[in-house]
């Protein structure tokens, strides 16, 4: 399933950079989004982010697949400080999400970009788990932007 996502900041490219590349951001952004467990690694211009989550507001279809909580391996390999490839996977489940993130100048702000494909090789529910991820993906994305627009205001 395809996905793209935009979000905007009202700060210059290099900051919104320098933010994404800034392992208390990355943290601080990943508890938002009602982490459990997180372990974020900056090693610029590369990003790990391993988290756990309780699964809630799931479908019953999806509750046999995901259990109680879900770890989701979030990773950014970034090219020029301008767009990365990205990928985020949920071991042992066979899902994945693929793509990449883009951060153009717009103006005095900065947008930031996703497109890629979610895949959940899982017969029968594949493409509702793919919708699901998409989803959960984007309110992720917007929480982090939340955390974003504060971080960049000073808000640390």
């Amino acid at each position: 399933m395809k996905l793209t996502h935009s979000v905007r900041y009202d700060a210059p490219l290099p900051d919104v950079y320098a933010m994404l590349m800034d392992a208390k951001f990355r943290e601080k952004a990943t508890w938002a989004q009602g982490s459990i467990t997180v372990d974020v690694r900056v090693e610029e211009p590369n990003v790990k982010i391993d988290m756990t989550q309780k699964v809630t507001g799931l479908p019953s279809f999806a509750k046999p697949i995901a259990g109680e909580k879900t770890r989701a391996i979030q990773a950014e390999d970034w090219h020029d400080g301008e767009w990365a490839d990205f990928s985020v996977e949920s071991p042992p489940l066979p899902i994945a999400v693929r793509g990449t993130r883009r951060l153009v100048a717009d103006g005095a702000g900065t947008l930031d970009t996703f497109e890629g494909e979610a895949k959940a090789k899982l017969p029968l529910v594949g493409k509702k788990i793919e919708q699901l991820l998409t989803d959960r993906l984007k309110d992720g994305w917007d929480t982090e932007h939340g955390v974003g627009v504060a971080w960049l205001a000073g808000e640390r």
